[in-house]
């Protein structure tokens, strides 16, 4: 879950990080008003939108009079915001973050993410601050540098202060930066942060400051979260993605044809490179999980025929947990509910394979069943070329 810059800044907040004076705005008389209680010009309107890239895409202006921050607010508020980021569509902006400017004598990146080949939290550093940290990485790697933390001891002191010396910060500036990253690290770990990042942090004639907030929270561990949870903000996702997350549905919208529905995210790797093996594209990405009963698999065809793009469905599924006979009474169901037109094509492999494989054939309904990997890229491929 991602929750925006000016909800990120609250956070840090509360945990001390330092941050500039700044009000949120929905509309160009909060703006005006935010501007003048700040009182000092000039002042930064940032659009509001889930996707870095904004400043190339026009979504940050700087303001040099009150009477120009009605006019800028009211160019920003409402528009489709389109960045690198964000896909051809855009993302609607409904806030702008009405910041104080800064002076800013040096800017570094620091982030937080999970590396999961080495099973620890790293903490990302680089003087390179302000650029996306991948671009940095894949054009000048020797200028992040890293340190892993092990999960049964914590960040250390000593790590967060060796972070500030390899930034360059002077003696007298470390100290503050190494006091910085203790608090983002107990913010990620309380928080159950997926992402903590300060792009760009900043020094500036009063002290260091975290001029940029980005954090993304896993989704399993939001039940222990409520005040997050209440953070979301549902403009800013897919319809179809808010519906899926409701019925506990892993769905992410893709640009193909095939819509396909799995169990387990392997998977799902592997059927979206078969549909691609095809000459086809996968229109999601739709992972049921082990868990999922027959009416957990009748929302999420749902899902699949919701989507305009989608021209055939493709049901890969091998039971273990989830069994095949839960499968295929979920898919019977909804094919008879919804009048599907589509062709789907499903292949059933694991516990309770035949039951699950009688229960389509006694529907009544027409399915193409493939019996292994190989016949269903043959049957992926006939179906498609008939699309």
């Amino acid at each position: 879950m991602k929750i925006h810059e000016y909800q990120a800044k609250a956070l840090f907040e509360t945990y001390g990080i330092p941050i500039p004076r700044r009000r949120v705005a929905k509309t160009t008389g909060e703006a005006f008003d935010a501007a003048q209680e700040i009182g000092t010009f000039p002042v930064i309107l940032k659009a509001q939108i889930h996707a870095g890239g904004r400043g190339k895409g026009g979504g940050i202006k700087v303001v040099q009079r009150i009477a120009e921050v009605e006019p800028a607010a009211s160019e920003l508020l409402g528009r489709q915001l389109v960045t690198s980021q964000t896909g051809p569509e855009g993302k609607p902006v409904g806030a702008i973050l009405v910041e104080e400017a800064l002076d800013v004598k040096k800017e570094v990146y620091l982030g937080i993410v999970i590396d999961r080949s080495r099973e620890s939290l790293v903490v990302l550093a680089s003087a390179e601050g302000g650029m996306e940290i991948e671009q940095v990485a894949a054009e000048s790697p020797e200028k992040v540098f890293s340190e892993v933390v092990d999960p049964a001891v914590g960040l250390r002191p000593f790590q967060a202060n060796r972070i500030g010396f390899s930034l360059g910060f002077d003696p007298s500036v470390v100290r503050k930066a190494t006091g910085i990253i203790l608090k983002l690290y107990q913010l990620f770990n309380e928080k159950d942060c997926s992402l903590a990042e300060i792009n760009p942090l900043v020094v500036t004639e009063n002290g260091i400051v975290a001029l940029d907030a980005k954090l993304n929270f896993d989704d399993n561990a939001l039940y222990r979260h409520p005040d997050i949870v209440s953070l979301r903000d549902t403009s800013q996702e897919a319809p179809l993605e808010i519906e899926a997350f409701q019925h506990r549905l892993n769905y992410i919208k893709l640009q193909g044809n095939v819509g396909c529905m799995v169990n387990g995210a392997g998977l799902a790797m592997a059927t979206m490179d078969l549909i691609k093996l095809a000459g086809a594209e996968p229109a999601n990405f739709l992972d049921v999980g082990g868990g999922a009963t027959s009416d957990m698999v009748k929302h999420g065809v749902r899902i699949l025929l919701s989507d305009p793009d989608v021209k055939m469905i493709f049901i890969y599924v091998f039971g273990g947990i989830l069994r095949c006979d839960t499968v295929a009474a979920g898919v019977v169901e909804a094919a008879k509910e919804l009048e599907i037109k589509l062709p789907i094509l499903i292949r059933l492999e694991g516990t309770n394979v035949e039951q699950g494989r009688k229960i389509l054939a006694d529907s009544g309904l027409r399915f193409t069943v493939a019996e292994g990997m190989g016949d269903a890229a043959k049957k992926v491929a006939e179906l498609v070329r008939q699309l």
